[in-house]
């Protein structure tokens, strides 16, 4: 399976983790501007997949309760948002 494809598996587990924790859904909500329909309807999208690892990445507290959760390591988050479009690790010179 390509980098991509399991970066994208991760960010919707994180997306259904999301889903459950109704503060912080929408606290993302508001900030992406997405009605419930349109997340729904966009949840397979990489770039909505990319923002919702993001939003995770923004508070400690949230990748570390997403990775307790789904029993993956913390870094992982970081890792797949790296393989999601928009992703690329800058290039400081």
């Amino acid at each position: 399976m390509d980098m991509q494809k399991t970066a994208e598996i991760l960010a919707i587990e994180a997306l259904g983790w999301l889903a459950n924790e109704e503060d912080m859904l929408g606290v993302f909500l508001g900030a992406s501007g997405l009605s419930r329909a349109e997340l729904r309807a966009r949840a397979g999208d990489p770039d909505l997949l990319a923002a919702v690892l993001d939003f995770l990445l923004m508070d400690d507290a949230l990748v570390l309760g997403f990775a307790a959760a789904s029993g993956r390591a913390p870094d992982s988050v970081a890792r797949a948002r790296q393989a999601l479009p928009g992703g690329d690790a800058p290039a400081w010179t």
